[in-house]
């Protein structure tokens, strides 16, 4: 039998036998139990090998997740190991010129994940005597770092049991307590993460339910567009934010160019990138000496 055939059979009997229990969100301890040892099943016999997951160096945890934001794991995984041969601790990062990063991060996208990792070591290294923080609360006053964020280093670098959600845990909790139901609010999900988390395992029980949610979208097309937090992401293709990363890869390559030279290098009009060099100038990418520009 197919590992998304002997998915779907556990999945049926647990909801024949707690069906009740999870359509009045009224989560008994037999269908707690029942749950986590569907998912824990799962991921015991079929989980992911991720190298994040072998470790427990925060260090390497805050790469990843960063990493992982709002990237596909199969493209993290192709940097990942290249980043911390590059910048293998708090201090290296924290002593490499900014161009050194971005070149190392280049075909990540969203390069302001680079810099606010960049932002970090030196904070975690000037601050916190090079260990980073393992409280939610201190992890969200870091540059790039938000709730979820947050919460998964801490639960994933330190074992804290946090409560916390991301599209993988999103897709379970909607298949199973809002199987038919759409527009489900995420603080509603949230309660159920809280009551069905295992609290004495969190790192290894948010794998297991984030390898599930991996293996249902695998099955059903996009369930997250039941949630009410769904939006549609804009194409990648002639955005502003692929011309920003070419306009940095260009300055990566050449070191420092001129607006004119970008202008006839680059496949846009001189309005747009004037723009974006605009905004990456802002934003701390970039710095302007005379005409030229160059990785800040």
């Amino acid at each position: 039998m197919k590992i998304e055939e002997r998915a779907e059979e556990a999945e049926s009997t647990f909801v024949s036998e707690f069906g009740h229990s999870m359509r009045e969100k009224e989560l008994t301890g037999a269908a707690i139990h029942a749950f986590r040892e569907l998912i824990y099943a799962y991921y015991q016999n079929h989980g992911r090998r991720l190298p994040w997951r072998e470790t427990n160096d925060p260090y390497h945890i805050l790469v990843s997740e960063l990493m992982l934001q709002q990237t596909q794991v199969e493209r993290v995984l192709e940097k990942y190991v290249e980043f911390l041969e590059a910048f293998p601790d708090f201090q290296a990062l924290a002593q490499a010129p900014l161009h050194a990063v971005l070149a190392v991060w280049q075909g990540l996208g969203y390069n302001r994940r680079a810099i606010a990792l960049k932002k970090i070591a030196e904070i975690v290294v000037s601050t916190y005597k090079g260990v980073l923080p393992s409280r939610p609360e201190v992890l969200l006053t870091l540059p790039g770092i938000g709730r979820y964020t947050a919460s998964a280093i801490a639960a994933f670098a330190f074992n804290v049991p946090t409560v916390f959600i991301e599209t993988n845990i999103r897709t379970v909790f909607l298949h199973f307590f809002y199987h038919n139901q759409s527009d489900i609010k995420d603080s509603e999900l949230l309660l159920l993460v809280e009551q069905t988390l295992d609290t004495a395992n969190p790192r290894i029980w948010y794998y297991a339910l984030m390898d599930f949610g991996a293996l249902l979208k695998k099955r059903y097309h996009n369930p997250n567009r039941r949630s009410a937090h769904y939006h549609r992401q804009t194409p990648f293709k002639g955005s502003n934010r692929e011309l920003r990363g070419l306009i940095l890869k260009a300055l990566t390559h050449q070191m420092c160019m001129s607006e004119r030279e970008l202008v006839e290098s680059l496949p846009s009009d001189s309005r747009r990138i004037k723009n974006a060099l605009t905004q990456l100038h802002d934003e701390g990418f970039i710095t302007k000496r005379g005409t030229t520009y160059r990785i800040a």
